[in-house]
């Protein structure tokens, strides 16, 4: 994916009849974009395996569970949650440092986002439609 960027890059970065100064800053500037979007990488920003979960209710109880992310593209998961006996599946996506994830508690949807924090810990919020408050939830790799 890196190269294919350099490969486009390439036609706008040459020497042309710019000042003499210019091909001296297109190196710095291929340098500077190709190091942006690396960083931006959604594999380098989250990846698959198991969470350990706790969180707090819409109730305002607390819960403790896991999670497992599996990813299936190159910025999108499947996601199943353990919590007290039950199973939630859902999919999730990532941009940047935010993960978004929409999944069904029964048979409401919820949607849940999270950022990304270092060492991969998902710090959040989620909700179900039609609640009138929403849930914490933290998940630490294993």
């Amino acid at each position: 994916m890196l190269r294919r960027l350099a490969l486009a890059l390439a036609p706008a970065l040459a020497p042309s009849r710019a000042p003499a100064q210019a091909p001296a800053l297109a190196p710095a500037l291929a340098l500077a974009l190709l190091t942006a979007f690396a960083a931006a990488a959604p594999a380098a920003a989250q990846r698959s395996g198991l969470y350990d979960v706790t969180g707090i209710a819409l109730d305002g109880s607390e819960y403790r569970g896991t999670l497992e992310l599996q990813q299936v593209g190159v910025a999108s998961f499947r996601i199943a949650w353990s919590i007290g006996g039950e199973t939630i599946e859902g999919v999730g996506a990532v941009s940047g440092l935010t993960f978004a994830t929409a999944f069904t508690v029964g048979d409401q949807p919820g949607m849940a986002i999270y950022e990304i924090r270092p060492g991969g810990v998902l710090e959040g919020h989620w909700t179900i439609i039609g609640a009138f408050t929403t849930g914490r939830e933290v998940a630490r790799p294993r």
